[in-house]
């Protein structure tokens, strides 16, 4: 899994027919610093996750295996909305605080 920020929306109007249904975000990838970490990536929303949230993706296969991307053509999903991080005691992030 990697640790990202909603940046944005992605909106298809025409796409594959097992993808009908689900929302697409564009995800920054942050770095334990919450600084971006040079990469993003387009993600299926399996949570209900919204612009500015910072959020887990998990890529691959691994992608494939939540209730709302089970045999889907996906490589990327939300699969959890972060309320905290903290690293040794520290914490770097927490919802609604430091957003």
């Amino acid at each position: 899994m990697q640790l990202g920020k909603i940046i944005g929306t992605v909106v298809a109007s025409h796409k594959e027919q097992k993808l009908d249904g689900l929302k697409f975000h564009l995800v920054r990838f942050l770095d334990l610093e919450m600084k971006p970490a040079g990469g993003s990536v387009v993600a299926v929303d399996g949570v209900g996750a919204g612009v500015g949230e910072v959020v887990l993706v998990a890529s691959g296969s691994s992608a494939r295996l939540t209730s709302s991307t089970e045999g889907k053509p996906v490589d990327a999903v939300i699969m959890a909305i972060v309320d905290v991080l903290e690293i040794n005691g520290q914490e770097r992030y927490h919802k609604g605080k430091s957003d």
